[in-house]
């Protein structure tokens, strides 16, 4: 190539990069095309254009663009990088986590390539590889704050939340006005039980961002409104504003949804509760059809799991996990309050192993032979210890684990397994009325979806109660709740534990909790919770009758 056409191609390239900067876009991707006109392998050049035409929203040209830059360089650590960013905001999250690593690979200090692949891990379910991700690129900038507040949420999902806090608070010290970090550290006192603390941190998010929604739908949740004072105001301002985004207009109508529940107008309760669920549905494009497919497919693949369920002879095994299983809202949260309050059992919460190392076996993607149950069950043990503080009894009370029940009695003979039921139309009703963080309910969000998914669940637990031979112990909310004691003691006996009064008061556990109870879980025992549907009865149209 001739020396000119070099010095030519660099005079396009840095005008390009003088045009970028200036926000001149399509002058830019001018001045990178005639580089690369007269440099067909200018790596930098095509790295450039495709940020260019990326900002643009041309992300397939983009793609080509980085992926012609690592062609001609491959140790290129700035394009894999970007390629990651942008492949993962197609969706393609195994390719994404490549780029990650290759970036990684070429420059073990990138301190964005290690929070970016930490993102990545946590949607895919990696927590503890997310949190490391976060770690390493703390280590390498500590006032990195998007990390400090990344490994925060990372922290939260696994269930360390001192650990979260103190992440959640620094990302704070080094950006006061992070409004987000302030609502998510209100999120995590609220889980630890500190209720005034987490108030106030809801407060200082909305009073960094009066247009928070997430911040007015959390704090809702804490507080009972007596009547339209001033928080309800500014609430229904911001419902007011036509401008605010889906997601906004999704969380404050299930804030202003409670409020008109605990002021008693029933109405605008039902009708705040509707057009939240509507728009919350439609962000999370849920379609029914998938859950009946994947229930399917447990109920087909079960006799392959029972032909090759595991023989493991008794006591072989110190640690043994008891999994509390049900509808979502159906009372799973109090039950493991109950039992963790016992001196043998360590409560874990709702842990995301069964779903993240048998899914594939549960629905025959992967073979239900003995050595990939054996694998299932090893590594399903091996997160269980970490969580036991050297109890022998350890309970995952992920209500949706309801749908593996073949897969744990295959893996785990010895396990016990608590199945909380609640009065259908009850249950129904507080799926309908409870906004979910995860994404995985999006069945709660229509009326007629929870009933089609109830009957679902209904017909699954049938299914297992037959196959299972009385492995299940079915526990009723209802008669929980109004025969406290004497329910309590047959579950008690029923796990071959020696009876201790203090799981008579669940309320005195002071384990943290991040399901949607704990605000309830913190008060005795009550009755008649499953009662208060009926008061949106008449705004139902007898939608519950059939159940």
């Amino acid at each position: 190539m001739p020396k000119s056409n070099i010095e030519d191609a660099q005079t396009h390239y840095k005008l390009g990069i003088a045009f970028q900067t200036l926000g001149k876009l399509r002058k830019a991707v001018s001045s990178y095309i005639q580089a690369l006109k007269l440099k067909p392998e200018f790596a930098e050049a095509h790295c450039n254009l495709g940020t260019v035409v990326e900002s643009l929203g041309k992300l397939r040209e983009a793609e080509a663009s980085y992926r012609l830059a690592i062609k001609y360089k491959p140790d290129f650590d700035e394009a894999h990088c970007n390629l990651g960013t942008l492949v993962k905001s197609l969706g393609k999250l195994r390719e994404a986590e490549a780029s990650y690593r290759l970036a990684i690979k070429y420059k073990p200090d990138f301190v964005e390539a290690h929070c970016n692949l930490g993102l990545i891990l946590h949607e895919i379910d990696n927590l503890d590889e997310a949190a490391a991700s976060y770690m390493k690129a703390i280590t390498l900038k500590p006032e990195h704050i998007n990390a400090q507040y990344n490994l925060g949420v990372t922290l939260h999902a696994l269930g360390r939340l001192e650990e979260a806090k103190a992440r959640y608070k620094k990302a704070i010290a080094l950006k006061p006005e992070y409004f987000k970090a302030q609502n998510n550290l209100g999120v995590t006192l609220h889980a630890l039980g500190r209720l005034e603390e987490a108030k106030a941190s809801y407060r200082k998010a909305i009073a960094l961002n009066p247009g928070y929604s997430a911040a007015y739908r959390n704090l809702t949740q804490l507080k009972t409104f007596e009547k339209k004072d001033e928080e309800y105001s500014k609430m229904e301002n911001l419902y007011l504003d036509k401008t605010i985004s889906d997601e906004d207009r999704c969380d404050i109508n299930f804030a202003l949804a409670k409020a008109c529940e605990d002021i008693g107008d029933l109405a605008q309760s039902f009708q705040h509760y509707r057009e939240g669920n509507l728009l919350r549905k439609k962000l999370l494009k849920y379609d029914i059809t998938m859950d009946i497919q994947f229930f399917n497919r447990l109920k087909s693949n079960y006799a392959q799991l029972e032909k090759n369920s595991l023989k493991i002879a008794k006591n072989v095994n110190k640690l043994i996990p008891i999994f509390i299983v049900g509808m979502p809202r159906s009372g799973t949260t109090l039950v493991e309050q109950i039992i963790s309050s016992h001196s043998q059992i360590t409560g874990a919460g709702e842990l995301p192993f069964v779903a993240r190392f048998g899914h594939l076996i549960a629905t025959s993607l992967y073979e239900a032979n003995t050595n990939n149950l054996l694998d299932f069950r090893e590594k399903y043990l091996f997160q269980l210890q970490k969580l036991s503080n050297k109890n022998p009894f350890v309970t995952d009370k992920m209500p949706q684990n309801f749908r593996f029940l073949g897969l744990l009695a295959a893996a785990f003979p010895e396990a016990k397994i608590v199945h909380v039921k609640r009065d259908p139309a009850a249950l129904c009703w507080a799926n309908y009325k409870q906004y979910f963080a995860t994404k995985s309910l999006g069945y709660s969000y229509s009326i007629n979806d929870i009933t089609k998914y109830y009957s679902l669940y209904k017909n699954l637990m049938e299914f297992w109660e037959e196959k299972l031979d009385n492995k299940i112990y079915h526990l009723d909310y209802e008669l929980l709740t109004a025969s406290q004691e004497s329910e309590t003691k047959k579950l008690i006996k029923h796990l071959n534990l020696k009876w201790e009064k203090e799981c008579l008061s669940p309320q005195n556990n002071k384990r943290a909790v991040t399901t949607a109870s704990n605000s309830q879980i913190r008060k005795k025992v009550y009755q008649g919770s499953s009662e208060k549907w009926k008061k949106f009865k008449p705004f139902l149209k007898k939608a519950f009758d059939f159940i």
